[in-house]
């Protein structure tokens, strides 16, 4: 048995924060011990307490002064789109058809997607995520390719091959029965293997036909304990085109329900301009809202009224991401660092302490994951990062002046970026970037 014991300061939330005064939340442990037997969390809290319950011979790594959290959670982003980020468009759908379906379109050859799976989980790792759920491309190879490469890492992963039968380039159109057939068949490969969890993923309604929409209903009733992935209400001309094309739905959160789509495990990206009823069918319902800030400043989507949602008489659940290709950080710190920012704009406040919960705890939560990732209690997943408050001169300048806990997780946010990441072990190994 591989026993490990880590030492530095530890955080991990119990729920989310009411408050920067809300110190119930979260564990803090200045100096914390972190037992990890065979992958998974044996034993957290005060160092001399987690060592007196180590053997004498167990491997002992000291990250002093450094926090140790939970590895970050990214609940939404794009594997194939890593060369279309930093692409010059005037919106989405613009966005859509000049540069990402064109690059998509190479993900049938198995050799690159292979080559990019590589590196993606490169970008990762060296940003201290260490659970991701992802859309592949329509092609059957780019889910193989990233489902083997998480293998390898044994990364917990969610991802899905995805589906659309219309408004794409020829060279990437399923049809009906084939993103059905072809998608069973990606569960019957990768689901469950490893760490490895399968999503049903229809792209979103503008690229389904109401026949791929039923057989997306098929496979949802079929699988019912497998995530849903797909995009709703990112841009006012996707909605618009949206509902144009499904003109019997009440609005485009409907075009979903009808076909049974909605749910506890459906991850809707965006959802950033959702009528008062449209929000109340998402509550009622356990789907989530996922917001991705950098993509939707990027652009030009709009600012996601993460508050409000929260606050509503039926809360909507909410999820946080990179949306890569058109977010433009890999970095789930630059990410809440607009998350933020997009608060502010907002008239609202979005603290520190939320800020990693939402990372963390939040968004394992929002995968219902929580049992397994997100946390450094006893029993779950020894995924980790190690984060680095004075990783660049400007930052331990800035150090120098912080006094709390709060003001580190700001600085980090707000400054940081892959450099700040010292360390990133999943199931209990620190990884290293460049693994072939």
């Amino acid at each position: 048995m591989t026993t490990t014991l880590l030492r530095g300061r530890l955080l991990s939330f119990h729920r989310a924060p009411l408050s920067l005064a809300d110190s119930q939340s979260y564990l803090y442990e200045e100096d914390g011990g972190l037992l990890i037997e065979d992958g998974l969390i044996a034993a957290a809290g005060a160092y001399a307490d987690v060592k007196a319950k180590a053997a004498a011979d167990v491997v002992e790594i000291d990250h002093r002064p450094h926090l140790i959290l939970p590895g970050f959670i990214d609940m939404h982003l794009h594997f194939p789109q890593m060369q279309v980020i930093a692409s010059y468009a005037a919106n989405l759908l613009e966005w859509l058809n000049t540069y990402t379906f064109p690059e998509e379109c190479r993900f049938v050859e198995s050799a690159h997607a292979q080559r990019i799976a590589t590196h993606f989980y490169d970008e990762l790792i060296r940003h201290g995520t260490t659970t991701a759920v992802a859309y592949c491309s329509v092609h059957k190879t780019s889910a193989d390719a990233f489902f083997a490469e998480a293998m390898k890492r044994n990364m917990r992963m969610v991802g899905g091959k995805v589906m659309m039968d219309r408004n794409a380039p020829q060279g990437l159109l399923d049809t009906p029965e084939m993103g059905y057939d072809e998608t069973r068949q990606v569960i019957a490969d990768w689901h469950g293997k490893g760490r490895n969890h399968v999503a049903i993923t229809p792209r979103f309604a503008i690229t389904s036909t109401p026949a791929q929409m039923e057989a997306t209903a098929a496979l949802a009733r079929e699988f019912p304990d497998l995530h849903i992935q797909t995009h709703l209400s990112e841009n006012h001309d996707e909605i618009k085109f949206t509902c144009e094309l499904y003109p019997e739905a009440i609005d485009y959160t409907d075009i979903y329900a009808r076909y049974g789509l909605l749910g506890p495990k459906s991850l809707f990206g965006h959802a950033i301009h959702l009528s008062e009823r449209e929000a109340d069918v998402m509550s009622e319902t356990g789907s989530v809202a996922v917001h991705c800030p950098t993509s939707n400043l990027f652009l030009g989507s709009g600012l996601f009224p993460m508050k409000a949602l929260a606050r509503r008489e039926k809360p909507v659940r909410i999820g946080v991401a990179t949306d890569i290709g058109g977010g433009s950080s890999y970095s789930m710190l630059k990410t809440m660092d607009e998350a933020y920012k997009i608060q502010q704009l907002l008239g609202e406040r979005l603290n520190p302490l939320e800020s990693y919960y939402l990372m963390t705890r939040g968004n394992a939560e929002a995968l219902s994951l929580a049992d397994r990732i997100g946390a450094l209690d006893p029993g779950t997943d020894a995924d980790l990062v190690v984060l680095d408050a004075a990783a660049t001169p400007a930052m331990a300048l800035k150090l120098e002046a912080v006094k709390t806990l709060p003001e580190e997780l700001f600085l980090l946010q707000t400054m940081g970026d892959d450099r700040a990441v010292a360390e990133t072990y999943v199931a209990g190994l620190p990884m290293k970037v460049g693994l072939r």
